[in-house]
This record gives C-alpha cells, sequence and structure tokens, in this order.
C-alpha cells in the first residue's frame, strides 16, 4: 500500500514567467516557500528551535543571508545566523526565544534561485512559542514501507515519520540513504510535517532487496538528534508501475474542446487552442485576427484553431478529438487501483504518491493539496463524478513530479475556485470551468465546453 499522509502545508502559488513569445519555448518556474518550519501560526513551539524556509528548487546561498532572512518579535529583531543547506535556509537564534511570544519570519524578495531568478515578494509567516525547552530526543513513529515489506511497488516513495518537527535541513543524501547492495540509489530528499521522504530518480528494479537508513545526523529544530542510525529492508515486486496517458495529437493543444471555448477577458493562454466539431464563432472573449488555417489573439502564446478555418485544420482538430476521447477511455479503463474512494471523495490536506486513484463519486479540494514524487512517476484519478477544486486552493508538486505525467479523468463537471492553482492534465467528459483568477499548469481537454475568466494557463 502506496503511503498517504494528511498534512498542512504553507505554500506559495509558483509564478510561471515565460521566456519569449513562442509557444514552443521554455517555460521557467520562479522559486516558491513550499514549507516553514514551524509551520504558519504553530503554536507551542520550543523556545530552543531553530526556523527553516524550504524552497522548490535550488538556491543561491550567497542571497540568502541574515539581511534577506529575518525573524522579530514585533519590531524588535531577533539575533541569529542563517545558513542555506539542501534547498533549505536555517535562521538559528544566538539566545532562546522567549517564552509564549510571537515571531514572525521575513525572507526578502532579493533570494534567489542558481539561475539568478527571484522569489515573486516579500514572504512572511508567524508562530508562537511554548513555554519549554526541548532536550528530548525525536523517536521514529513509523517506516513506509515497513521493515522486511514483498511486493513494494518499484515507484515506490521511501518515507519515515518523526514524534516531533525536524530539521529539514538535515535530511541530505548522507543522511538518507537508500541502497540496493551496495549500489547506492540516486533520488532527492523532502521534508514535511514530521515526515521525510526519499524520491528515486527511476523506479526501481524488479524482485530486489533495498535498505533504506537514517542516521543519527538527523535532528529536530533545537538540534537533538534520533539516538540510533535507523536502517530497514524491503522487497519490491515485479510491477513497473503506471505509464503514461498517450494523448497523440490532442497533446499539440493547451485546451481543447468540441462546444465552446468562452473567454471574460484577459486570460493569459501559453499553447494552442482548438475547437472541433464547432465552429471559430464559439470561441468568445479572445478578440481573436484571422489567418490561413488559424487565428491569433493577444490573450493566447500559441495559435487558435477551429474546424471551419482553411485546411488541413478541420482534418487535425477532427484527429486530435478522437484522440481525446482515446485518452479518456484509455485513463478510465485502467484496472486495478491503488487507492480507492480515498477520504471518500474529500483529498483537502494530502499529499498524494504515484499511482492509480479511483472514486465512484464527486471529489473536492477543499483545502491545498500536494502531488509527490519523481520526474518518472504517474498518477492517473479516476472521477465518475464532478471534480471540484475551492477558491485559492493550491495544487503543489514536489520531489520533481511533473504535471505532464498527472491525469484527472473525470466523468462529470470540473470547476476550479477562483485564485486557485491547479496541476496537471484534466481529460473531462463534459465541460472544464476555471472562475476568476484560477491559474492552471496542465491542459484542459474537454468533450464538451471550456470556461474561462482571467486565466492564466500554460502548457506542462
Amino acid at each position: 500500500m502506496k503511503f498517504l499522509k494528511r498534512i498542512q502545508i504553507l505554500v506559495m502559488l509558483p509564478l510561471l514567467i515565460a521566456v519569449g513569445c513562442k509557444d514552443d519555448e521554455p517555460t521557467i518556474l520562479a522559486p516558491t516557500v513550499v514549507s516553514t518550519n514551524p509551520t504558519i501560526d504553530e503554536v507551542d513551539v520550543a523556545t530552543n528551535s531553530s526556523i527553516e524556509i524550504t524552497f522548490n528548487k535550488d538556491m543561491d546561498a550567497a542571497t540568502i543571508t541574515s539581511t534577506s532572512f529575518t525573524v522579530a518579535e514585533g519590531a524588535t529583531a531577533v539575533v541569529g545566523t542563517v545558513a542555506y543547506s539542501n534547498k533549505t535556509a536555517t535562521f538559528t537564534p544566538l539566545n532562546n526565544l522567549k517564552a509564549s511570544t510571537l515571531y514572525t519570519g521575513t525572507l526578502a524578495n532579493t533570494v534567489k534561485d542558481s539561475g539568478g531568478l527571484g522569489i515573486a515578494s516579500d514572504y512572511t509567516f508567524s508562530f508562537t512559542t511554548g513555554i519549554l525547552v526541548d532536550i528530548i530526543a525525536p523517536t521514529i513513529i513509523s517506516t513506509d514501507p515497513l521493515a522486511d515489506a514483498t511486493n513494494v511497488a518499484r515507484n515506490k516513495v521511501i518515507s519515515i515519520t518523526f514524534s516531533e518537527s525536524m530539521s529539514a535541513a538535515s535530511f541530505t543524501p548522507t543522511s538518507f540513504i537508500v541502497v540496493q547492495g551496495t549500489t547506492a540509489v540516486e533520488g532527492s530528499i523532502e521534508y514535511n510535517n514530521k515526515t521525510a521522504r526519499f524520491i528515486p530518480d527511476a523506479i526501481l528494479d524488479a524482485s530486489l532487496s533495498y535498505t533504506a537508513t537514517v542516521t543519527t545526523a538527523v535532528k529536530d529544530l533545537a538540534g537533538n538528534a534520533i539516538a540510533n542510525t535507523k536502517a530497514w529492508t524491503f522487497t519490491t515486486g515485479a510491477e513497473a508501475g503506471l505509464s503514461v496517458v498517450n494523448l497523440r495529437a490532442s497533446g499539440n493543444y493547451v485546451i481543447l474542446a468540441k462546444t465552446a471555448i468562452n473567454n471574460s477577458p484577459t486570460s493569459a493562454i501559453t499553447g494552442d487552442m482548438g475547437l472541433s466539431p464547432a465552429a471559430t464563432s464559439f470561441i468568445t472573449g479572445f478578440g481573436l485576427t484571422d489567418a490561413t488555417g488559424y487565428a491569433t489573439s493577444p490573450q493566447v502564446t500559441g495559435k487558435v484553431y477551429a474546424a471551419d478555418m482553411a485546411s488541413p485544420t478541420n482534418t487535425n482538430l477532427t484527429t486530435a478529438v478522437e484522440n481525446m476521447i482515446t485518452a479518456y477511455n484509455d485513463a478510465a479503463g485502467r484496472p486495478t487501483p491503488d487507492f480507492s474512494e480515498l477520504g471518500t471523495g474529500n483529498i483537502g490536506g494530502m499529499t498524494l504518491d504515484a499511482g492509480l486513484y479511483k472514486w465512484t463519486n464527486t471529489v473536492t479540494m477543499p483545502s491545498d493539496v500536494t502531488i509527490s514524487g519523481g520526474a518518472d512517476d504517474v498518477w492517473i484519478f479516476q472521477i465518475a463524478g464532478d471534480m471540484t477544486m475551492s477558491s485559492a486552493v493550491n495544487i503543489t508538486l514536489t520531489g520533481g513530479a511533473q504535471a505532464k505525467n498527472i491525469f484527472w479523468q473525470v466523468a462529470g463537471e470540473v470547476v476550479l475556485g477562483t485564485t486557485s492553482h491547479f496541476e496537471g492534465i484534466i481529460l473531462c467528459q463534459t465541460g472544464v470551468t476555471l472562475q476568476t483568477g484560477a491559474t492552471m499548469n496542465g491542459r484542459a481537454l474537454a468533450q464538451t465546453a471550456v470556461i474561462l475568466d482571467a486565466n492564466a494557463v500554460t502548457k506542462p
């Protein structure tokens, strides 16, 4: 059984910055904060704790200093040192914090990633201390897989959960290790809400024994290390894991629909749009300029196609729509789900590892969702009802997970709430609606209409 854990994670909406104006040019992801430790509004924080901010990518350590990362009690700055390691900035107070006191951490927008790209704006969060100094060593609550587990999925994320909040910076390639025999497994490490995860770069080999080890170098926020090194062994099964859904020609479009694409300006679409069998007149709100076989719009970084445009557009769109339906049926027909009726359809606050998920009802996201896995991992979500994402809710990808490998097959309607952020490819048998200001890194492929309202949709 794959690892799932409900968490509360502080995220910032990723800022997607398009390079150039051509739809085939790369998209650069600006650095964002994926978690803080202590978490936002956490209480009873030990007075001898360090404060950490973890990013979604490698940062320029030279920009993370005691000037750009500060902690304060009201207007009074806390004196401390700042260090950076493993995508995590750590502020260590020179003296213990005051008991039962509200503190605010601030990260300045001068902080940049290794490519010189800065965060979108200053970032702040608060927490409140308790009355105790932490001198107790953290203990291990559980591992996943369990020790001596067999037939473990080859795309497994290996995780370990602790009794208290740990220092994300202490989880490194030398403190959290996975090996097959004497050969180290390459992978990335992430930490959230008392759980560290090792995400292999590639699927594990079939029917082999692996050993995961966490050393005494891992510590809690007060600097207390675990008492003993923890090592456990598990054996993989024969299955390689899910394969991606082949979109074929429908993958040429960031938005593809059959009956209408309606927009309330101003949206920003990166990628081509297509509509068939409906005509150009059913694409509204884009201020289209006709060309031969396509149209353009100041709101679209790409081209706009409809069934009544000059050949070979009609033929291409017919093929794309047929391929969209084939992809939908492929996703819907995948057998043997890894997770059935998870959360009875409420997946808010969950971290979702790679695998096949199935619901016979509606799926809702009333709070943030994290999708965690490697760059080659695949997620397929089979949803027999509607899918609804609440306003201001975000889907965040961690561990190298890619939107192009995430497939949401929805028989009912899809609604992405106001200012929400979505990741993945929607294969919808009915319609897709993005409410005001919602953003999406993925594709909206609908068998009826796609409705937009001042949205940003970017092809993965």
